[in-house]
């Protein structure tokens, strides 16, 4: 049980308090002298201050934040998320603004962080609106260090959260601005002996090129002085199996040894120097990393070797040999190992690689009349562009004048060019096919569609999925323990092994220290994380982080929204029912002349379906609106009328059997409007909100997964079965208000099923926030997809299959990783210490030992990039 220091209010075990006192029948501890020191001074004061429940002490200062909150929209969202957070220790008063969204919190900073605070935000179903900032860590390798640099971040003043990604070396910081120092996060980084650098994502491509290629030829040097070096020494090492060392006297070869020690020190302090200075850094926090393994190895080899050689009288018979080979080589194979790691992680972001390739390098722009070329970074919002047949639109606008098909298969996967006009909106990045035209830019920059895509997705490559962080807190754990199992297995074989025991002893502990590899299990799930996603990207599915895609993968039932979703979203002109008397051409000619007049969208459909036959239209007369009935308009010198049911009857024309024919529409989810000219009745014309093309293929695939599809509308349940049928949904929920669909998907949940929301509209936000993963179609409002956590690029629902598609390949290939690094650790520690001896006589070499660390997270890095070949089964095409 935890207690708190009375004078600081530092939580503290009575296990490890500096000291206690009793006072008033009551038992007090405290973290130092400093404290004891102050409450032996005045014991009543403190005693009297300091509440029993929680530990909080009104005298001490109290910090003031006035945090910015994101999602206070209803009226009883301020007074929850204060009754919510009051009830956290250390929070005294709290005050929030619903009219400027922001919490006054008055708070005990020795109780409560501002790290706890945001994710009692969170957890209230709001967030905390900070400022975020990649920093670069110069050769982040040791994955036991994330947890630890994480948390010296999250001290920092002003920081909301931190998350450390080992495979891109990036740390990802939100913070407020108002309260956070760059330098403040620098040295917190710093101060664990990682030199600080700008992001490499925020750098232009040839730039992390070079920088890349320079990493990589340093590791190559040091590896090659360390290999160089490791032949002679492996000469005397060995000097039986060596022709011309085997003759040497005892006296030149333990002059031969001392050159040797001589040899290794620049392979300890120049190819080794990241252990050593990693491991320093991690001593300096009390702390312990992957750098102080191969640190404490290496240099327990050399002392005890260079001991052996200068007093070999102070050893037991046949025990002076020293071990100069292991630290060489150790360090050339763990060395290598990086460098080969290094040149694998450059392969697993091809996919930003490529996404940010297909940015054009120049635009000619239309400047005082004159077109010129110039660099795409030099274009301004505003300015005019040409673009000709074959080259690639430079950045986002709207087209002025021209006309052409422009192929937008990079960003939507749509392999079919899209026809634009004057007025349509164009994309940086994408193919003029065929004509010319003029667009006036509206984004450049980092504004850009392609830049927000690539933003999008190094965003989620340096989040963390939750797998992630059971990882990096085992990895946290794994150095003491290895520290402890090598001590243990020093002491047994001293104690209890073979003669020369003290030989036996140091090479068993030394094996153990250089074999344990907490880098493979550190970096099984962030380098699957990053190839899946950049997957994702390829194939037109831009996942939002690690948690969205590790939870897409346990999705058993998908909800999919009707409108604009699994329909087109816009009514078209599906039908015309004609009495015998009457022709397509001329009854469409009159209906949709009269509709020319109307501002409905049913009206519009009815145009737009008459155009796209060729149609000419006449300008109609008298034209009259009848609301809840139809229209009515003089056309040709015919009076027109078209509307429902209850305008024909108001207008007496008979219908014969075209109100049964009327009714067949309906229940086939169309809406049927009666088209009666000079009085009588003389067909129907249908309107309908089409089904997309692959819609009904996709949830075919959905329920060939096993996931149970659903279909939640507005619509009345004859439309909305209508639909289903054609599309093969067996459950549906209709006549659902805008505002109760957020409670269906937690009616679903309820069942016990993880439940994905696919929508495009802006009231399926609260539904697609609601869901355990939502999924917005890239065509629909900004508000969807800034609600998702996966988006679509392009509108077809074969994109939902693919991004389980995605998830379930990255998250089995995570599996495999880790599965790999703790079988890895688990069989090689027990070898390493030693446990086959008795029985076979098998001693694992530290050599050994440092090539199977060096490559076991090599094979992790490797297995990871199999996904680079992942084709979805069920592509959008």
């Amino acid at each position: 049980m935890n207690a708190k220091d009375p004078v600081c209010g530092m939580d503290i075990t009575p296990q490890s308090a500096f000291a206690s006192r009793e006072h008033m029948g009551q038992k007090f501890y405290f973290c130092s002298a400093d404290c004891v020191g102050k409450f032996d001074a005045d014991p009543h004061h403190y005693a009297m201050a300091t509440s029993a429940t929680t530990g909080f002490n009104p005298e001490l200062p109290l910090t003031q934040l006035i945090l910015p909150i994101l999602g206070l929209k209803k009226d009883g969202d301020a007074t929850q998320l204060e009754s919510w957070l009051r009830a956290y220790p250390g929070i005294s008063k709290v005050i929030i603004n619903r009219a400027t969204e922001t919490a006054q919190v008055n708070y005990d900073p020795n109780l409560i962080t501002l790290a706890k605070l945001a994710e009692a935000v969170r957890s209230a179903g709001f967030r905390i609106g900070g400022a975020q900032m990649r920093i670069g860590i110069q050769n982040l390798r040791c994955a036991s260090c994330v947890q630890f640099i994480e948390d010296e971040l999250c001290a920092a003043p002003g920081v909301i959260s931190s998350s450390v990604n080992v495979a891109t070396q990036e740390a990802t910081i939100e913070y407020l601005p108002e309260k956070t120092k760059l330098a403040d996060l620098n040295n917190a980084i710093e101060s664990w002996g990682y030199k600080t650098r700008s992001a490499a994502s925020e750098e232009p491509q040839d730039k992390q090129q070079a920088a890349h290629e320079k990493e990589y030829r340093r590791l190559m040097s040091h590896f090659w002085f360390a290999a160089i070096i490791s032949l002679p020494v492996l000469a005397t090492a060995y000097s039986t199996f060596v022709p011309f060392v085997r003759d040497w006297s005892v006296e030149t070869l333990r002059l031969a040894w001392g050159v040797a020690a001589l040899l290794t020190l620049p392979v300890l302090f120049w190819s080794g120097i990241d252990f050593f200075t990693g491991a320093w850094a991690a001593l300096k926090h009390r702390s312990a990393n992957m750098n102080t393994l191969i640190a404490l190895g290496t240099a327990a080899a050399w002392l005890y070797s260079t001991i052996a050689v200068i007093f070999p009288s102070i050893f037991p018979q046949g025990t002076s040999e020293p071990f100069y080979d292991v630290v060489a080589v150790v360090i050339a194979l763990v060395v290598l190992g990086q460098a080969l790691e290094l040149r694998a992680k450059g392969r697993t972001s091809e996919a930003i690689k490529k996404l940010i390739g297909l940015q054009a390098k120049t635009a000619r722009v239309v400047r005082n009349g004159k077109e010129m070329d110039i660099p795409v970074e030099e274009v301004l919002v505003g300015d005019v562009v040409q673009v000709r047949p074959g080259e690639k639109v430079p950045v986002d606008g709207l087209i002025l004048e021209g006309s052409s098909a422009v192929d937008e298969s990079m960003l939507t996967g749509e392999s079919l060019p899209v026809s634009k006009k004057a007025g349509d909106e164009v994309i940086g990045a994408t193919l003029n096919k065929t004509g010319a035209f003029k667009f006036r830019t509206t984004k450049v920059g980092k504004d850009t569609a392609l830049a927000q895509i690539v933003k999008m997705v190094q965003d989620a490559q340096n989040s963390k999925a939750p797998i992630a962080r059971m990882a990096d807190t085992v990895s946290g754990y794994f150095v003491p323990v290895v520290i402890i199992l090598a001590i243990l297995t020093f002491v047994l074989w001293f104690d209890i092994g073979p003669q020369p025991q003290l030989v036996y002893a140091l090479v068993t502990a030394v094996t153990v220290l250089i074999i344990a590899c907490p880098c493979a299990l550190g970096l099984a799930t962030p380098m699957s994380l990053m190839v899946g996603i950049g997957k994702g990207a390829e194939n037109g599915i831009l996942i939002r982080s690690g948690e969205a895609l590790q939870t897409a993968q346990g999705i058993k039932t998908v909800v999919l929204d009707k409108t604009g979703t699994i329909t087109k979203g816009k009514p078209e002109l599906t039908d015309t029912v004609l009495t015998t008397d009457w022709k397509e051409n001329e009854l469409l000619h009159l209906a949709a002349s009269v509709e020319r007049s109307s501002e409905h969208p049913l009206a519009e459909a009815i145009v737009e379906g008459a155009k796209a036959k060729g149609i000419a239209l006449s300008e109609p007369t008298a034209f009259e609106a009848v609301p809840g009935h139809g229209v009515i308009a003089t056309v040709d010198s015919r009076r027109v009328v078209l509307g429902n049911f209850k305008m024909m009857v108001r207008e007496k024309a008979g219908l014969g059997d075209l109100e049964q024919k009327a009714a067949v529409l309906a229940d086939d989810g169309k809406t049927p409007m009666f088209v009666a000219v000079d009085g009588g009745a003389v067909g129907i014309v249908a309107v309908a909100d089409t089904v997309k093309e692959d819609s009904a293929e996709a949830i075919t695939i959905l329920k060939k997964m096993g996931i149970e599809v659903v279909m939640i509308t507005g619509d009345n349940q004859r439309t909305a079965q209508a639909i289903a049928r054609k599309v093969g949904v067996d459950r549906v929920l209709a006549e659902v208000l805008p505002e109760d669909k957020a409670k269906n998907i937690h009616l679903l949940q309820a069942e016990g099923r993880k439940v994905a929301m696919v929508g495009d509209g802006i009231n399926d936000a609260p539904a697609l926030v609601q869901a355990d993963v939502g999924l917005a179609i890239g065509t629909g409002t900004d508000v969807a997809i800034e609600a998702s956590d996966i988006t679509l690029i392009k509108g077809s629902l074969k994109g939902v299959v693919t991004a389980i598609e995605v998830s379930r390949a990255t998250m089995g290939n995570i599996k495999q990783n880790l599965f790999g690094a703790f079988i890895y650790n688990v069989l090689g520690l027990p070898v390493a210490m030693g446990v086959l001896f008795p029985f076979f006589g098998v001693l694992l070499s530290p050599l050994i030992a440092g090539a199977a660390m060096a490559f076991s997270s090599v094979t992790v890095v490797g297995n990871a990039n199999r996904l680079r070949t992942f084709k979805p089964k069920f592509a959008v095409k």
